[in-house]
């Protein structure tokens, strides 16, 4: 009988969809006891994993419910399997991705910020703004509103989740610049990023956060990049250097939506609460509804492979 270990909050009532065979045990966010299992469904929080580690005997694979497993690489032994949940995250995450983009070409953040005041008497500075950063094009409409149609969408890191996100992009006829840590067939490597960025009008993050890839946007990059440039981050904060970041914003060079920071959480008193060209969002988005019922029946799928000795999925560290 293969011991399951899943955390507290997954209630009972998903246990049917496991496979048989298999004991389960859920595991309090922190156990004060010694927990037998082979099969661990890490929580979320890194801090509860960290809490939950050393009680755990006769542990084999460790399944994260994160496509991002940087923490739990750092703190589990190198004799253990680790899978990610790399596609659990795809759809909402390139779905606010899409949004995010179109959200700030369209300025709806400033106009809200407006509607929130009370009158469009800002708008002037704006457009004022506006036009300064695209000295270039002879005629530009009165109303802040930009197309996404025929724009250069760079996809830093064309794994799933970038798939994905191309996948919903393609209808606004956009053109993709697909780039990765090696290149191949349609792909960019990554080590062509500085001749890339100048003529990308959306740069996409959504690496993971790794030694090579902290700090992989800083001064030089969006220095390279075209005036009036979106960049979004979707990634992990440390991939952009935050004081770079807040340069190139405060001189209008660039725009940017954040899912994520550096810190994070972001304390109430950093500049990048106030910065302009900015949106930021509270690291949420790979949030569903849909997040568990797809995370249980992708486990259960795991759980099954591994108790009929077959190869698992996502590995990314270990064997066994």
């Amino acid at each position: 009988m293969v011991k399951v270990g899943v955390p507290w909050w997954i209630d009972a009532k998903w246990f049917h969809r496991f496979p048989s065979g298999i004991e389960i045990e859920r595991i309090e966010a922190d156990p004060q006891r010694t927990i037998e299992v082979e099969f661990w469904i890490a929580p979320v929080s890194s801090r509860e994993a960290a809490q939950t580690l050393p009680h755990l005997r006769g542990l084999r694979v460790v399944q994260s419910l994160y496509a991002g497993v940087d923490g739990l690489l750092e703190m589990l032994p190198g004799s253990l399997v680790l899978c990610d949940a790399q596609g659990l995250h795809n759809i909402p995450t390139a779905e606010w991705t899409v949004s995010t983009i179109l959200a700030a070409l369209k300025y709806f953040p400033f106009y809200v910020d407006c509607q929130r005041v009370g009158n469009w008497r800002a708008r002037k500075e704006v457009d004022d703004q506006y036009r300064a950063m695209h000295r270039e094009q002879k005629f530009l409409p009165p109303v802040l509103q930009e197309e996404l149609f025929g724009k250069r969408v760079m996809i830093v890191g064309y794994g799933s989740i970038g798939r994905s996100i191309e996948e919903r992009l393609t209808p606004f006829g956009v053109e993709i610049v697909r780039v990765a840590r090696s290149a191949r067939d349609g792909v960019e490597s990554v080590d062509r990023l500085l001749d890339l960025l100048p003529d990308a009008d959306v740069i996409v993050l959504i690496v993971p956060l790794t030694s090579e890839t902290t700090g992989m946007i800083g001064e030089r990059e969006l220095t390279q990049m075209k005036q009036g440039a979106l960049l979004i981050n979707a990634a992990r904060g440390p991939v952009v250097n935050t004081e770079a970041l807040l340069a190139a914003l405060e001189v209008g060079r660039i725009r940017a939506v954040l899912d994520v920071t550096d810190p994070e959480p972001l304390p109430e008193e950093h500049p990048l609460w106030k910065a302009p060209n900015l949106f930021i969002t509270p690291h949420v988005a790979a949030s569903s509804p849909m997040f568990l019922p797809r995370a249980i029946e992708f486990t259960a799928e795991q759980i099954g492979r591994y108790v009929k000795g077959e190869p698992l999925k996502n590995v990314v560290a270990g064997g066994y």
